[in-house]
């Protein structure tokens, strides 16, 4: 009898030994393919980062060399002209495409007047009470003080305090800063059209740059609300929005129509134009959800002829959104 009871102990030790090793088992290769995929992810983000640092690098030269270039015999351009917007380059190991962001598109936050961020403000949906205190934000922030300001009171109380800069922004991040501002305003927001569609609605650092334009901008990328800030009609706006919707606008004399009808705002539109863009490349892996931006304000030396330093980097973004 007592060597069946042995048994039977026996018996019910190996089974929960063997139930305890089965769980054992299964954590450990259930952590394992878990880092195994964390790794795969890793490694595939790092490959599409590459990837996306090397399409910009091709698309500085593409610049470069198609600015030159008489188109094809169908019209295309051979690397790259005025008014083309984006570059799709296929690589052996996936893709990229490049968004190609004159900082003439948009209002030099530096220089544009009061009026100009007030018809912007308004023109992205702001109400006039906010419109005015961050209008009057902006200009207190830019411009020299003698003392404190009301503004500086109000950044004063803020956690951690700080001060404006009473001197030209240095950074378009600055503007996070300004009393009034929010993120959703800066960077834009997603909302839902009248189709019940999911858009990314306009953000100020996609209206206001370092480096943008006081006086001329290019047809082809400047956004609507900056277009309204010039003072151009909302209805010849609209078609200049219709029109790159179909196809860029590629020679000068295609504009005459529009800037006929864009009032005050006409002798402000051109095609092309300045020497700064932002290159904003955004790379994808074949077989998987993997994609990785970055962009880099590439500033070109057009008219200098100094062949050692064609053009400067003035900031890369590692991580840089897509539109």
């Amino acid at each position: 009898m007592r060597t069946r009871t042995q048994r039977g102990g026996a018996l019910l030790t190996v089974l929960w030994l063997s139930a305890a090793l089965t769980a054992i088992a299964f954590s450990v290769a259930t952590t394992v393919r878990g880092e195994t995929e964390r790794t795969s992810t890793t490694v595939d983000q790092t490959r599409a980062y590459y990837l996306a640092t090397g399409a910009v690098d091709r698309a500085i030269l593409w610049m470069q060399w198609g600015r030159n270039m008489s188109p094809n015999p169908d019209g295309t351009a051979q690397f790259w002209t005025p008014g083309l917007t984006r570059l799709r380059m296929p690589f052996p190991t996936g893709y990229a495409e490049v968004e190609i962001i004159p900082e003439s598109s948009k209002l030099n936050i530096n220089l544009a007047t009061p009026v100009e961020f007030q018809r912007l403000f308004i023109s992205m949906g702001l109400n006039p009470a906010l419109t005015q205190e961050l209008t009057s934000a902006i200009i207190d922030w830019r411009q020299p003080a003698a003392g404190p300001t009301a503004f500086d009171q109000y950044y004063a109380a803020q956690v951690p305090s700080f001060r404006a800069r009473h001197a030209s922004f240095e950074q378009i991040e600055e503007l996070l800063l300004v009393r009034g501002m929010t993120p959703d305003l800066f960077y834009g927001t997603w909302v839902r059209n009248p189709a019940g569609q999911l858009v990314r609605a306009t953000g100020l650092k996609d209206c206001l740059a370092l480096y943008g334009s006081n006086n001329l901008f290019d047809i082809n990328m400047t956004s609507p609300p900056v277009l309204l800030s010039l003072g151009i009609p909302q209805d010849v706006v609209a078609q200049i929005v219709a029109r790159r919707a179909v196809r860029p606008f590629l020679r000068q004399e295609e504009l005459g129509p529009i800037v006929g009808a864009a009032g005050p705002g006409a002798g402000k539109l051109r095609l092309g134009g300045g020497s700064v863009f932002t290159l904003r490349a955004t790379a994808t892996l074949p077989g998987n959800e993997v994609r990785r931006s970055v962009a880099a304000v590439i500033k070109f030396n057009w008219d200098e002829k100094d062949e050692m330093t064609p053009y400067h980097i003035l900031r890369w973004y590692d991580n840089a959104g897509t539109n």
